[in-house]
């Protein structure tokens, strides 16, 4: 069984940004309006401002490493580790690798880690979830265009009845 590093359910606009501008700890996606850019993925109980009953809550049961320039101790929420590494993606990698036992490894964060990633070659597979009716026209760029990851990657772009399209990256 090969080992994958993938990039899954990440959210972009219809101009490719991740998040907005004037990102902060309040408003993690900046001028970008959650409720609207990620509405289809609304259904995780921990969303935030969900009020429905039910739902799933997301530890993540893996070990986490997260790239930062503000490295901090490591620390567990139930049988989750999160790490805190100010390195490169390809070091940030071997690190997950090593941690991962052979199990695929899953990219997340924000438009900039995952387009580092994406520039290392780092990536075999991505899903993204563009919301066609949102436009932020600056911010945190994932790609100009879809097309630009086509020299590398196959795609299948998939409709869905939320309204989102679904794009579906693997390596040539």
């Amino acid at each position: 069984m090969t080992q994958l590093v993938k990039v899954q359910n990440f959210n972009v606009s219809a101009d490719g940004f991740g998040a907005g501008v004037g990102q902060s700890f309040e408003r993690p996606f900046g001028h970008a309006d959650p409720g609207t850019m990620f509405a289809w993925a609304g259904a995780t109980a921990s969303w935030p401002n969900r009020t429905d009953p039910g739902g799933t809550r997301p530890p993540f049961h893996t070990p986490v490493f997260v790239m930062t320039h503000h490295v901090r101790p490591s620390f567990t929420l139930s049988d989750t580790t999160f790490h805190f590494v100010d390195a490169a993606p390809a070091e940030v990698l071997a690190q997950a690798r090593e941690a991962a036992q052979g199990k695929d490894i899953r990219i997340g964060g924000g438009a900039t880690t995952v387009r580092e990633f994406l520039d290392a070659d780092l990536i075999d597979t991505l899903h993204i979830v563009v919301s066609p009716t949102v436009t932020l026209g600056e911010g945190s760029r994932l790609w100009e265009s879809p097309d630009e990851l086509l020299d590398r990657y196959h795609c299948d772009v998939v409709p869905s009845s939320s309204g989102v399209i679904h794009h579906l990256f693997w390596r040539r």
